[in-house]
């Protein structure tokens, strides 16, 4: 069955959720979905609804104008309005490690990510039997030691992107800083997996961090790509457990099973349109 998603914040208020049913019902509209959530110490209101098509009395591509004149005024409410059969196209950027490469186009294969993907991006050819062996075109834009042509490659993979019609992208390892003017193009669009429980232990070399600290657990955390570093808002996260025994190697090993189960966890939460970000964190819905 056909359905609409949408995902709205606004300030608290009385009588919201009756307000929003209430459109939907009034125009034939079968709720098949509610989650809602009060932050309480900003006074926010969240929201995530879903209803059946088939009946509604709105025009498709009328509903988001109607709910922005009936609301977006009297309530302050902001929103993204989804629709089921429309597959949202996703772009991986990946270097030289396979494992999360492999994980998210097995998913994709199975049918479990419910996505179209036009295109890898990389900046090495390390990965492009990967890319072969499932069909999907692979494009590698090297990019210089000193970066004097990263503005030239990141421009070249913009158009890329868009030719394609991306609707975001997945950094399965991709082991390059992306610059604000691609962030800016694609905001809370764009999916990283870091090696680390955020925010401990950002940047580079994550696990000899770990080691060196003694920590007793390790971690993966996704998160959406922002201008700062390794933090933007948090989709998901998860940990394992380490012993004085391990080494930066073995906690490469864990930490790389990890690192496939949270970023798949993200992703899918993105796809199904189960993730409000405000305020650089995010309401995340069952």
């Amino acid at each position: 069955m056909k359905t609409a998603i949408l995902l709205l914040h606004c300030p608290d208020k009385l009588g919201i959720i009756a307000e929003m049913t209430k459109f939907i019902t009034d125009n034939n509209g079968n709720i098949v979905y509610l989650d809602q959530y009060v932050d309480t110490v900003d006074k926010m209101f969240f929201m995530r609804i879903e209803w059946e098509l088939e009946n509604f009395l709105i025009p498709q591509d009328k509903i988001a104008e109607y709910f922005k004149t009936l609301y977006s005024i009297r309530y302050d409410v902001e929103f993204d309005l989804y629709f089921s059969d429309r597959k949202p196209r996703m772009a991986i950027f990946v270097s030289k490690m396979s494992h999360c490469l492999y994980d998210l186009l097995a998913r994709y294969e199975s049918g479990e990510l419910n996505v179209d993907i036009p295109c890898i991006v990389s900046n090495h050819e390390d990965m492009r039997y990967v890319a072969d062996q499932f069909g999907i075109p692979y494009y590698v834009w090297s990019i210089n030691k000193d970066h004097s042509n990263k503005a030239e490659v990141e421009a070249a993979e913009i158009g890329l992107l868009e030719r394609e019609k991306v609707d975001f992208i997945v950094l399965a390892r991709y082991m390059q800083i992306i610059s604000d003017g691609m962030i800016e193009k694609y905001p809370n669009r764009i999916i990283n997996i870091h090696h680390s429980f955020l925010p401990a232990f950002v940047g580079a070399k994550p696990y000899h961090q770990a080691y060196q600290r003694g920590v007793k657990i390790v971690g993966a955390t996704s998160h959406y790509v922002t201008a700062d570093l390794d933090a933007g808002p948090i989709i998901e996260q998860d940990v394992v457990r380490i012993t004085h025994k391990d080494t930066p190697d073995t906690l490469a090993q864990k930490g790389s099973d990890l690192e496939k189960i949270v970023l798949s966890r993200a992703v899918k939460k993105h796809v199904e349109h189960k993730v409000l970000t405000f305020n650089n964190k995010t309401i995340i819905f069952s």
